[in-house]
């Protein structure tokens, strides 16, 4: 990753000229109060050091003033962009990234948390073969204000770490970050879920080559935060799916396999519950059966194979129970066959090798047949 050493990235603002012309996306929602230093700063930024600049305001109809003061106070450069519909700190930023019209893409909060001095570095990163360039808290040089709490240093830090299989990147969280625009045609259905998006872009753009630069991340001194507990909720959901995107096979293996463990669980308690209420027992085992099967099934459309939702109902149910049927009997097979030819062996562990066999033949069964994606994405390599 690039440091400070590396890169250049140490030397003052005033020595550091941006030669590419860069669009500057600044997502908001009612940041009035914070929208004339930020313009100033990079007033002062277009003036030292990029003089090929514009900015791009995605304001998610704020009405607090700020497309007034961006009317008539703000240098033509500078353009706010009123959205109405599909708002979110994520849809915003792609939105601007769609309208940027430069080579190289900046995206930045307007709270002030971020530099805008810092800007001609990450820029420095791009130019030294970096796909995408991020301003860190936690490489060397990074830091944040004396008043995180532990509670917010610990919350930052476990998102990251959850993050870590998608990205090596040591600030994935981080909201300020460069990349260049034609490295968007790569990605495949941009879709954030809350405020994560240079998370998303470093996943679904395949950009792994990720450079860091120190940045010191400041507190907000004016305005609301919009991070509630509501978008740190949305951040899991949002996890979810870009592992489903980079790891889709194995994060379906496992749900499948978690899913069935939870069969186990539904099947037990039905069984007993019937047996409590004075079921005979074939009865009994029955519902325990036929109730598990059912729940795997709407478990798995909804979760594991959820893109096969639109598909007809009655047929996948019919194809499910059918698969866990020749399943079933493929593991009966297994362990009967394993105990034949070693007649020594434990039959829990002889039962154990038929599980195996039946649980693979299970999951192709469902992957490949019953919910057989139609339109896989393609992916980029």
């Amino acid at each position: 990753m690039t440091d400070e050493r590396q890169s250049g990235l140490g030397a003052p603002l005033a020595t550091v000229q941006v030669k590419t012309p860069i669009s500057i996306v600044v997502p908001t929602y009612r940041e009035r109060e914070n929208l004339p230093e930020l313009v100033a700063r990079l007033t002062a930024l277009k003036r030292t050091a990029a003089p090929d600049m514009e900015v791009l305001i995605m304001d998610d109809d704020s009405q607090d003033g700020s497309a007034e003061w961006v009317q008539n106070e703000a240098p033509p450069w500078v353009r706010l962009v009123t959205r109405t519909s599909q708002r979110g700190l994520g849809p915003a930023v792609v939105d601007g990234l769609e309208l940027a019209q430069h080579p190289v893409v900046v995206v930045m909060d307007a709270d002030l948390s971020h530099p805008p001095e810092k800007i001609p570095h990450l820029l420095l990163a791009l130019e030294a073969g970096q796909d995408f360039a991020l301003g860190s808290r936690y490489v060397r040089g990074g830091s944040t204000d004396d008043d995180w709490g532990i509670f917010r240093w610990l919350n930052s830090r476990i998102a990251t770490a959850l993050a870590w299989p998608l990205t090596q990147a040591r600030d994935p969280m981080s909201g300020f970050f460069a990349l260049r625009k034609a490295d968007l045609r790569g990605a495949h259905n941009l879709n954030p879920i809350g405020y994560k998006i240079g998370l998303e872009l470093i996943v679904k753009c395949g950009l792994d080559n990720v450079g860091e630069v120190p940045i010191h991340f400041a507190d907000r001194r004016l305005g609301q935060s919009k991070l509630t507990l509501a978008e740190q909720l949305k951040y899991l959901v949002h996890l979810k799916r870009l592992y489903m995107f980079k790891y889709a096979g194995l994060t379906r293996f496992v749900q499948f396999g978690l899913i069935g463990a939870s069969g186990v669980v539904v099947n037990l308690a039905v069984l007993t519950a019937c047996l409590a209420v004075g079921f005979p027992d074939t009865p009994a085992l029955a519902a325990g059966i036929v109730v598990s099967v059912i729940t795997n099934f709407l478990l798995n459309r909804r979760f594991t194979f959820s893109y096969a939702r639109g598909g007809d109902m009655g047929k996948q149910f019919v194809g499910f129970a059918l698969a866990s049927a020749i399943g079933g009997a493929i593991q009966l097979a297994v362990s009967a066959g394993v105990l034949r030819s070693q007649p020594t062996m434990p039959p829990q562990v002889a039962a154990l090798f038929g599980v195996a066999a039946g649980f693979l033949f299970n999951f192709a069964a469902n992957r490949f047949v019953v919910f057989k994606e139609r339109h896989p994405a393609r992916r980029r390599r």
